[in-house]
């Protein structure tokens, strides 16, 4: 292989490399979201969050 090919097959990336670097940072993101919330818990101050956003109740469902 010359220079230019192993050059340009480096930039060709397959899905499940792309699919496990958007995993990796979600987990990262979640890992660093975590965290702080364990950091306001010892602080004493509360949650931003208030319950599971799924289970909010719509005001229009009566």
């Amino acid at each position: 292989m010359s220079g230019k090919d192993e050059t340009e097959s480096r930039k060709i990336r397959t899905e499940a490399e792309l699919r496990a670097e958007r995993l990796a940072k979600t987990l990262r993101d979640n890992l660093q979201r975590r965290k702080q919330q364990a950091r306001a818990r010892r602080a004493g101050d509360a949650d931003e969050t208030v319950g599971l956003p799924a289970a909010k109740k719509d005001e229009s469902d009566g």
